[in-house]
């Protein structure tokens, strides 16, 4: 426990899991004062992307997120400490293991061909030259590796293999993406090599993740006294620096409907400041609408963090990472099923029961569409004759293989159509699409932290002489870890609240799949079969 004065006061910019996180550890480690922590929210609800709303007229969730055993140290030691709604001497943690000792994840149609034929997906195709440019790629410096991209450092024969299918819709990786990403990816996600067709290695919550994680989390925290304001914008920051450097948050400018305000951070206070978002200015369809494609950043965590930026050289570089929303964007979309038919004859193609199957890809579609059915429910409180799946494009402005029109022009009722007809299930399509509502998602950054960048483009959580801030979320610096992922926010939010207040030895290390001589040899052997 820190020596924070009892007066101390904390503002965190931003309501997602870094936020939240940084909350928790606060009040766990820090010994804060509930009450003396403000979290500060533009949106109506807390949690970030970690999403998941609606009705039995339609649920959706903008993404989701696959857990991993072995990496993700920091989400563990967090959820460890957070009780579940529903019995207060089980933690999150517990359930999540439970669940998946449960509903254990074996996938047996990871890939679908054309004709909704199932491939063999653990033929992975890598050939001598496949091999050759992968190990050159992890032994290269990062420094040497710089803003390159990955398809700067493979053949084509690379692109076309069943590895890189299930590799890239698994985490999400565009051929353009950042080269460095991938080799962070690749070191700490080795141990999925032998298991990536079956994605077996995946963790699931019993619900989604805001039901199962964040709203769990936000009710430990309210407990504890932790204040939550939202409809708030934070929109600068003053900073001053003192004559040895030391440097320090003043003063945070907020709007509060349309009216500006400001919050003084005094000298024993501390301020963490969420940068950038993946989800900014997401917008929704329908069964008959397309959803928006939202360019001029109406949310305000971009214009944030290009505020703060514009005040010091090593506060990171913004428009390297939302600079293109052709290349972060893709598109998500939710079907809520009234009837099981749709689910019966996926359970048939894939030989999976919902819940175990983790991602299914068609790997020839022209959206590259990939989907999940996840166990029911979903959602707390879905009914138990409501049922639900979610997918995803990464190829959003080609033409469809059954729709004549980009995916990011399609409504909802015509991504049914792509859906069913990679599935080989046309012939039911009146009768699925009379019981189903589907909610499409475009987000124009949601892969915005795979842009090549420099080792200067992201600013560290704690930037030289920070006396009493932090950075947090998916565009901060943390050495070897790997974003757009939740352990990367929570990782980064413990690094802020120890680091800050002088908590030492309490950080769970970082996962390195090579250091076990097991994981080396399952490596060695897949990638060489």
């Amino acid at each position: 426990m820190s020596d924070a004065p009892l007066q101390s006061r904390a503002y965190l910019v931003g309501g997602g899991i870094a936020s939240l996180a940084a909350a928790a550890f606060l009040v766990r480690d820090g010994g804060f004062a509930g009450e003396n922590i403000l979290v500060l929210e533009e949106l109506p609800v807390a949690g970030g992307s970690m999403d998941g709303r609606g009705a039995p007229t339609g649920y959706v969730t903008r993404g989701g997120r696959m857990l991993e055993e072995e990496a993700y140290t920091c989400l563990w030691n967090l959820l460890g400490t957070i009780p579940t709604l529903t019995d207060p001497s089980v933690t999150v943690l517990d359930e999540i293991r439970a669940f998946n000792a449960k509903w254990p994840t074996d996938a047996k149609a990871r890939l679908i061909g054309k004709g909704a034929t199932v491939l063999d997906a653990s033929d992975y195709g890598l050939d001598a030259r496949d091999r050759l440019e992968l190990v050159r790629l992890l032994m290269l410096p990062e420094a040497v590796i710089g803003a390159r991209r990955i398809e700067d450092f493979f053949s084509p024969h690379f692109f076309e293999t069943n590895f890189w299918a299930m590799w890239r819709t698994t985490f999400a990786f565009q051929n353009w993406h950042s080269a460095i990403e991938l080799k962070r990816y690749f070191l700490r996600f080795m141990q999925e090599f032998p298991r990536m067709h079956t994605l077996s290695g995946v963790r699931r919550s019993r619900l989604n993740q805001y039901d199962s994680i964040i709203r769990p989390l936000r009710a430990w925290l309210e407990g504890h006294g932790v204040r939550f304001e939202h409809g708030v914008r934070v929109t600068d920051v003053n900073f001053t620096t003192d004559e040895r450097g030391a440097r320090r948050v003043v003063r945070l400018h907020v709007e509060r409907a349309g009216q500006p305000d400001t919050y003084e951070v005094g000298d024993t206070d501390y301020a963490f400041l969420t940068l950038g978002s993946m989800t900014a200015d997401a917008a929704y369809g329908g069964d008959d609408t397309v959803p928006e494609l939202i360019r001029d950043k109406r949310d305000g965590g971009w214009r944030l963090w290009e505020t703060i930026a514009a005040k010091a050289e090593d506060f990171g570089r913004p428009s390297a990472f939302n600079g293109s929303v052709d290349e972060a964007k893709w598109e998500s979309f939710t079907l809520t099923m009234r009837s099981p038919q749709l689910l019966h004859r996926i359970e048939e193609l894939s030989g999976n029961l919902p819940g175990t199957g983790a991602l299914m890809t068609f790997k020839d579609s022209n959206w590259l569409m990939s989907i999940v059915v996840p166990h029911a429910p979903h959602f707390e409180g879905q009914p138990e004759d409501v049922y639900t799946l979610w997918g995803y494009g990464l190829f959003v402005d080609n033409a469809g293989d059954f729709v004549d029109k980009p995916m990011a022009r399609a409504t909802g009722r015509e991504i049914l159509t792509e859906l069913l007809g990679h599935l080989g299930m046309s012939d039911i399509e009146d009768q699925v699409a009379m019981t189903t509502t589907v909610v499409p998602v475009m987000m124009p950054y949601i892969t915005s932290q795979f842009a090549p960048r420099t080792v200067h483009d992201r600013p560290p959580v704690l930037p030289r002489g920070a006396a009493n801030f932090a950075f947090l979320g998916q565009f901060t610096e943390i050495p070897e870890d790997v974003v757009f992922t939740v352990e990367y926010s929570v990782r980064g939010a413990m690094h802020a609240v120890h680091g800050l207040l002088g908590l030492h030895g309490q950080i769970p290390g970082i996962h390195h799949a090579l250091a076990d001589p097991k994981t080396a040899f399952g490596v060695l052997r897949t990638t060489m079969g």
